[in-house]
């Protein structure tokens, strides 16, 4: 974990990721700040950042005494954001080059199908 970003927001990514894979089904406990600390070799502050970001988001409750779990309809919210940004950082940048270019959608959406047959 160091691609330049803050490791609480990579500790925040990386659950995210595996909610979304279903590595970490809807319901299910996730690894206590110490766990994540630990298996990162961080602060128990950091990982503890890194998880109230996706508790803030809704994504994690904390079931007291028990510890922190997936909310139900995380998953689903997870992806509906990646989709908006997804769109933000990909989509609208790829749709003003093409209109620069004069690319048309019907052109444009042959390139990305040439691509994906590659």
């Amino acid at each position: 974990m160091d691609d330049g970003r803050p490791i609480f927001v990579q500790i925040a990514e990386h659950l995210s990721n595996e909610i979304i894979n279903g590595t970490m089904p809807e319901e299910s406990r996730v690894p206590s700040i110490n766990e994540l600390a630990a298996f990162h070799r961080i602060n128990p502050a950091t990982a503890l950042k890194g998880i109230n970001l996706l508790v803030d988001a809704g994504v994690l409750y904390k079931q007291r005494g028990i510890g922190m779990f997936v909310a139900t309809g995380a998953r689903a919210e997870l992806l509906a954001q990646r989709r908006d940004e997804f769109r933000e950082q990909f989509i609208k940048p790829l749709l003003a080059e093409a209109t620069k270019l004069g690319i048309n959608p019907v052109q444009l959406s042959d390139l990305i199908g040439k691509e994906l047959e590659s």
